[in-house]
């Protein structure tokens, strides 16, 4: 039975030592700013790309990868006779799952349509990062391709990604605010918490930064209610709030979290600095902690 090889793209922000690690394959994103063209995959530090984004008047644009940017990718691993799940950001906010699609379905052309499946997350983030993980547990495990696949999509149904913004501009001026739109005539001044559910979706409004916070600490609550013990941070230029929330569960899961990492410029662009999310997952989907 052939290996599977899990592809995946940059919009998942795991820290690099995971992604080697399970042996994660990436195909970029691109981002537009500052008169830069640049792979997201080659930016390192976001902290330029982010003080950018707080005092230009011009939004950066973003754009998905290329058929042959995904052809160069599953070229070679079905050269070295992989079979292929490809796990990528919710369709429903990107293109990219499009550009998959016809990459395989060009390999499809020669033959070799059996030896690859394009999964959309319907997610993003860490919420696509525990999804992927979770596919590459089930490689590691000897699966199948369909087996892969089938693990992909139970953790696709059971974990979500909660993430609290500043404020909806960003996400108002990148066209990507989604069911989230009804919030805007809103004359509160108002801190949304949102999830990526196939598209940005709108879970509730809080009237400060703290309640917000507190949302995300209820939000680690639940998961581990429903037995999603495995939990992992993001943030974009919140170190001080995403630790604090790192403090709280621990105290709650007794553990470290299975990542806390920083969300780059493709998503960067769309939602804006101050961003702290958390997502949980159930340990069997993962395989035994490391």
């Amino acid at each position: 039975m052939a290996r599977v090889a899990i592809v995946t793209d940059t919009t998942h922000y795991l820290p690099r030592e995971l992604v080697h690690r399970h042996g994660l394959h990436e195909v970029s994103l691109y981002v537009h700013w500052d008169g830069r063209h640049e792979r997201e995959a080659d930016l390192a530090d976001f902290d330029e790309f982010y003080e950018h984004l707080r005092t230009s008047p011009t939004l950066p644009t973003t754009s998905q990868p290329s058929v042959g940017d995904f052809l160069a990718v599953y070229e070679p691993l079905l050269a070295e006779g992989n079979d292929i799940l490809s796990i990528h950001l919710a369709g429903g906010i990107s293109g990219t799952v499009s550009s998959a699609e016809q990459a395989a379905g060009e390999l499809g052309g020669r033959g070799l349509g059996d030896r690859i499946h394009v999964f959309d997350s319907r997610s993003a983030c860490g919420g696509m990062g525990l999804i992927a993980l979770a596919a590459a547990a089930a490689a590691e495990g000897g699966a199948s391709l369909p087996e892969a696949l089938q693990r992909a999509r139970t953790a696709a149904e059971e974990s979500r990604i909660w993430f609290a913004i500043e404020t909806l501009e960003y996400l108002r001026r990148g066209g990507r605010i989604g069911a989230a739109q009804a919030w805007m005539g809103s004359a509160l001044k108002i801190k949304p918490i949102l999830t990526v559910d196939g598209e940005i979706s709108p879970i509730e409004r809080v009237r400060t930064s703290g309640r917000a916070f507190e949302r995300m600490v209820e939000y680690l609550e639940s998961r581990k209610e429903d037995g999603a013990t495995r939990w992992a941070l993001q943030h974009i230029q919140a170190t001080e709030r995403i630790e604090r929330i790192a403090e709280r569960g621990r105290e709650l899961f007794g553990t470290e979290p299975e990542f806390c990492s920083e969300i780059g410029p493709v998503i960067g662009t769309h939602v804006g600095p101050g961003l702290i999310g958390v997502a949980g997952i159930r340990p069997a989907l993962l395989g035994p902690p490391e």
